[in-house]
């Protein structure tokens, strides 16, 4: 049998075989030769230069094999899925897809490894394989896998995982690779992936409702761990797919310390807008979870400013738009947070009043139970911006809360001279006014008002039960007198402002006269 017939495949390999025998198995070639005219006989072999041939030469030499044995080819897990996409594009009979469907039925009893490779050679062979289904039925066969060994993990998988394996039968729960949660041992071996089959698989995941914890933990590892090989434009894209898929997850299944780790490996690539902000707004809703440093992220270069404040001011508006009245937990948390970062962030001089009053402000009432922390915060905002305007101070002042003082921080804000006067006369008419409720209403429950802005071992008055002793009396004609005093400078100092400027009008008027009524000297 003479080899009349060469066979370019994709410019890789030149193979030379028996055009009868390929065109018995294959219509393309068939047809190929049918469809030629009547030409004199040639001394050499004709030529065929087949063009994206799936799986290149080697997939045409198994096709090639499956022929010369007239369909007694010895079929494994290795050799079918590529060999169903040769038959395919070389378009073999009906009979021969068959012979490769009915094998594929078999697809549950394959190994791990068998699967890992399937996968692999679905990602070379597309987008064939996904046309004729085998894409998903691999996948789908996978994550049959994984869900069925639970705790345990196969023996036989990839030869290159670094992790050490144990039979699904045996049943073993034991968890290796460092005492890590053995429900994550096939992670290292999906690491090849590529994006857009990732997406793929993961898309497969959800549709098959698998454990989205599970899923979300597998992506944050694939961009901890799989993205080493890779161009910046594949990195730019694995990230954007994994925001994408992550962003399809229920938010509770996801962590954010691994959000945080994407944010981080963002940053330099230039992602799109839209998937920053989706990678922005998960954050937000799980900003509770947080560390004070995962808040201190640079700022960007150029800005001159030490810390990324409209990063965390975006964080804060998602979450704002995400928080519950049922969850007022979550919102202290975050509160307390806040209070660490403003007061790292407040000595910081490039720190505009602006944006240092957007951060005092961007949490309700409800986030703080007390406002020491603020009022220090902006205390030493003040010193370090020395030259803030009265109207600047008084805008920052608006996020305090002065009921929410403990008396001891009161009284410094009253003594400090960097705050308006006005923001000290609101303090003590703030104190003055619980003080009076106090006071004043008898049947009254326990003043959870008062009891909320102090700390727990402080005491609980009962308005009810207490008695107007003497030193409360004092106590009340001292803040009263205080008041008095105050609004009574403010009126001798508009006096004082009034008589110096006529002061300085006489002057001048006096000046002129003088100088008009002297002689003028002979010239």
């Amino acid at each position: 049998m003479t080899c009349d017939l060469e066979v370019d495949v994709n410019g890789e390999e030149t193979f030379f075989v028996s055009k009868e025998i390929l065109s018995s198995f294959s219509n393309r070639i068939k047809s190929l030769f049918t469809t030629l005219p009547t030409v004199e006989p040639v001394t050499f072999p004709l030529k065929v230069i087949l063009h994206e041939f799936p799986g290149g030469a080697e997939a045409f030499e198994l096709f090639v094999q499956y022929c010369y044995s007239f369909g007694n080819f010895q079929m494994t897990p290795c050799n079918i899925l590529p060999l169903f996409c040769a038959g395919s594009f070389m378009e073999t009979s009906e009979t021969n897809l068959a012979n490769f469907r009915e094998y594929l039925e078999s697809i549950q009893t394959w190994s791990w490894f068998d699967l890992v490779t399937g996968l692999k050679q679905c990602q070379e062979i597309f987008p064939l394989s996904e046309t004729l289904g085998l894409f998903e039925k691999v996948a789908g066969a996978i994550l049959e896998k994984v869900a069925f060994s639970n705790d345990t993990t196969p023996m036989d998988a990839s030869p290159d995982s670094s992790m050490n394996r144990f039979s699904c039968d045996t049943k073993s729960t034991i968890s290796t690779k460092n005492g890590a949660n053995s429900r994550n041992w096939w992670f290292e071996d999906l690491l090849f992936l590529k994006p857009k089959f990732l997406e793929r698989v993961v898309r497969i995941m959800v549709l098959h409702k698998f454990d989205h914890g599970i899923t979300a933990r597998f992506l944050f590892y694939y961009v901890k761990s799989g993205l080493s090989c890779f161009t910046i434009e594949e990195k730019k894209l694995a990230i954007e797919a994994t925001i994408g898929l992550l962003d399809s997850l229920n938010r509770e299944s996801l962590s954010c310390r691994g959000l945080f780790g994407i944010l981080s490996v963002s940053a330099p690539l230039k992602i799109n807008i839209t998937h920053r902000d989706k990678l922005e707004a998960m954050i937000g809703c799980k900003i509770y979870q947080a560390t004070l440093d995962n808040l201190l992220i640079p700022a960007p270069i150029g800005s001159g400013s030490l810390y990324d404040v409209n990063l965390v001011l975006r964080f804060l508006g998602y979450f704002s738009k995400s928080i519950m009245c049922e969850v007022i937990p979550r919102l202290k948390k975050v509160g307390s947070l806040m209070d660490l970062y403003l007061a790292e962030v407040t000595p910081d001089p490039a720190l505009k009043p602006a944006k240092f009053a957007e951060l005092t402000s961007a949490l309700p009432p409800l986030a703080r139970d007390c406002h020491d922390s603020l009022y220090r915060a902006i205390d030493i905002f003040f010193q370090v911006h020395s030259r803030l305007t009265e109207e600047e101070k008084t805008k920052i002042c608006c996020s305090i809360s002065y009921e929410k003082l403990t008396s001891d921080c009161c009284k410094q804000l009253t003594k400090n001279p960097k705050f308006p006067p006005r923001t000290a006369i609101r303090a003590l008419a703030s104190q003055h006014s619980m003080l009076k409720t106090l006071l004043h209403e008898p049947n009254s429950q326990p003043l959870n008002s008062i009891s909320s802005n102090y700390d727990e071992d402080q005491v609980i008055l009962y308005a009810k039960r207490v008695d107007l002793t003497m030193e409360n009396e004092n106590l009340k004609a001292v803040l009263e007198g205080m008041h008095w005093r105050v609004m009574e400078l403010e009126k001798i100092c508009g006096k004082l402002k009034g008589q110096m400027a006529n002061m300085k009008n006489t002057r001048k008027h006096s000046s002129i006269v003088c100088r008009s009524s002297l002689p003028r000297l002979c010239s």
